[in-house]
C-alpha cells in the first residue's frame, strides 16, 4: 500500500498520507498553522457539532431533492459514526487558524467524504464519487457552518457546566444543613463581625452557585439562535428556498438543543454577541467560585496558627520538606482555572470587537477560548464538589469559643445602650482582654436575663428572632 495519495486543490497537487481520512485542505492547514499544537479534536463537543451540522445538511438536501439519496445516506452514516466518537483523531488542524474557520470546515468535509466513500465501497480520495465540497458541503459555507457548529458545541458544554454547578450547589446546601447549629464568628474586611452559623455560610455558597447556574441557562437561550442556511454572508445564496428552515429542524432533532433560525441571517452571520454574553457569564461564575475557594482556604488555614474553623479533606501530601503538611490544593486548582476563564473572556471580547463588515474572521479563537473556559470550569466544579466540599468537617468548639470571646458581639447592645456606650465597652474589652458580658455585669448596665438573651449567639445569628 502506498504511503501517500495525491490530492489536488487550487494551489496544485499535494501529498496526503494514504491512510488519512482528511485531505489536501487539511494537510495545507496543518502546515500553515503549527501554532498551539492543539488540534480541534481536543474539543470533542466541536467535532460532534460539526458532524451534526453536516448530517442535518445532508438530510435536508436529500429531502429537498438536492442530493442523491445514496450519497446522502453515506454522508449521514459517516456523520453518525463521528458523533459516536469515531475518527476524531482525523480532525487534525490547529485550533488557532486564519480563515474564519475554513480549515476546520474543510477538515470536516474531507473526513466525512472519505468515510462516506468507504461506506459505499470506494477508496479514500475518490472524490469523483463523493466530493467534500460538492456533496458534503452542499448548500453551505464556512460562514454559516462554523458559527452554527460552535454554538452547538458551546451549548452542549454550557449545559454540562450548568449541571455541574447545580450539583455543587446541592453539596453546599447539604453542608449547610449539616452545620446548621454550629455557631461561629462572621468577618468583614478580615476583622471580627457578628456571630452567624457555619450553616448560613455554606447556605450562602449554595445560593451564589445556583444564581450562576440560572444565569448560564439564560445565556444559553441566545446561543440557540443559528445562521445555518445563510451561506456566505446571510443571503442564502446557492440554497433551496426551504433549506434554512428544514436544516434547522433536522439539526434540532439531532442535537436535542432548542435551536431556531435567526430572523435576520445577514445580521446573525456577522454578530457574535451571544458568545460575548456566554463568556461573560462563565467569567462571572469563575469569579464567584474563586471567591468561595478563597474563603475555604482562609477558613481552613492553620491547622493551629490560622482560622482552623473547618477541615478540608486531605487528598495529597503538601510538602517535600515539611512532614505532615497538607495544602488546600483543590481550591487552589479552582482559583487557577478561574484566572484562565477571566483571561479567556478578554480574548473573546477582543475577538468579537475585531469583526469587520459581514463576517467575524476570529471565531476560531472565540471557540477555543470559550470551549476551554466551559470545559475546564466544568471539570473544576466537579472536582471541587466531589473531592473537597463533600468531605469538609467543622471544628465546632473552636468556632463557638471565638464567637463568644469576640468584642464585636457588643453590636447587639446598640438598641438598649446606644452606639457610644457599646463602643466604650468594645474599647475596654480590647484593652483589658475582658469579655463583653463580664464588663456589662461589672457596670450593672443590664439585667442578667436581658444580657443573656441579647448576647446569645444562637439568637444573634438569626435576624429578627430576638424578643
Amino acid at each position: 500500500m502506498p504511503k501517500t495519495r495525491t490530492e489536488h486543490d487550487l494551489l496544485g497537487d499535494h501529498e496526503v498520507p494514504a491512510d488519512a481520512y482528511y485531505g489536501v485542505h487539511s494537510a495545507r492547514a496543518c502546515e500553515n498553522f503549527p501554532i498551539s499544537g492543539v488540534p480541534i479534536s481536543r474539543h470533542r463537543d466541536l467535532v460532534v457539532a460539526l458532524a451534526s451540522v453536516k448530517q442535518a445538511a445532508a438530510e435536508a438536501n436529500r429531502q429537498l431533492g438536492q442530493l442523491d439519496p445514496d450519497i446522502a445516506d453515506a454522508i449521514v452514516a459517516a456523520c453518525t459514526e463521528i458523533r459516536g466518537g469515531a475518527l476524531h483523531d482525523q480532525f487534525v488542524v490547529d485550533q488557532i487558524q486564519g480563515g474564519a474557520g475554513t480549515s476546520t470546515n474543510m477538515n470536516a468535509n474531507e473526513v466525512i467524504a472519505n468515510r462516506a466513500l468507504e461506506v459505499l465501497g470506494y477508496q479514500r480520495g475518490d472524490y469523483g464519487r463523493i466530493h467534500p465540497l460538492e456533496h458534503v458541503n452542499l448548500g453551505q459555507s464556512t460562514n454559516d457552518v462554523y458559527p452554527t457548529a460552535v454554538k452547538v458545541a458551546v451549548g452542549m458544554a454550557a449545559r454540562s457546566l450548568e449541571q455541574a454547578l447545580r450539583g455543587l450547589a446541592d453539596r453546599c446546601a447539604a453542608k449547610s444543613t449539616e452545620f446548621t447549629d454550629m455557631i461561629k464568628l462572621g468577618r468583614t474586611q478580615l476583622q471580627d463581625a457578628v456571630p452567624m452559623t457555619l450553616g448560613q455560610e455554606f447556605g450562602a455558597f449554595a445560593v451564589t452557585v445556583i444564581e450562576d447556574a440560572d444565569r448560564l441557562d439564560e445565556a444559553m437561550a441566545l446561543i440557540a439562535e443559528i445562521n445555518l442556511g445563510g451561506t456566505a454572508i446571510g443571503t442564502g445564496l446557492n440554497t433551496h428556498p426551504e433549506y434554512a428552515a428544514l436544516v434547522c429542524v433536522r439539526l434540532r432533532e439531532i442535537t436535542g438543543l432548542p435551536l431556531v433560525t435567526a430572523g435576520n441571517l445577514v445580521e446573525a452571520t456577522s454578530d457574535v454577541g451571544s458568545f460575548v454574553q456566554l463568556s461573560g457569564v462563565a467569567k462571572r461564575a469563575a469569579v464567584k467560585l474563586s471567591k468561595i475557594c478563597n474563603d475555604l482556604r482562609l477558613l481552613s488555614s492553620g491547622p493551629r496558627a490560622g482560622f482552623g474553623e473547618i477541615n478540608l479533606p486531605a487528598v495529597q501530601a503538601g510538602s517535600s520538606i515539611m512532614p505532615g503538611k497538607v495544602n488546600p490544593v483543590i481550591p487552589e486548582m479552582v482559583n487557577q482555572v478561574a484566572f484562565e476563564v477571566i483571561g479567556n473572556d478578554l480574548t473573546v471580547t477582543m475577538a468579537a470587537e475585531a469583526g469587520q463588515l459581514q463576517l467575524n474572521a476570529f471565531e476560531p479563537i472565540i471557540a477555543r477560548a470559550l470551549l476551554s473556559s466551559l470545559n475546564h470550569l466544568t471539570a473544576a466544579v466537579t472536582v471541587l464538589g466531589e473531592r473537597c466540599i463533600e468531605g469538609i468537617t467543622a471544628n465546632a468548639d473552636r468556632m463557638r469559643e471565638a464567637a463568644l470571646a469576640s468584642a464585636s458581639i457588643a453590636t447587639a447592645l446598640n438598641p438598649v445602650l446606644g452606639y457610644e456606650a457599646a463602643t466604650a465597652l468594645v474599647a475596654e474589652a480590647i484593652a483589658t482582654g475582658a469579655s463583653i458580658p463580664d464588663l456589662v455585669r461589672r457596670s450593672a448596665l443590664l439585667d442578667e436575663a436581658v444580657l443573656t438573651r441579647m448576647l446569645s449567639p444562637e439568637n444573634l445569628c438569626r435576624p429578627n428572632k430576638l424578643t
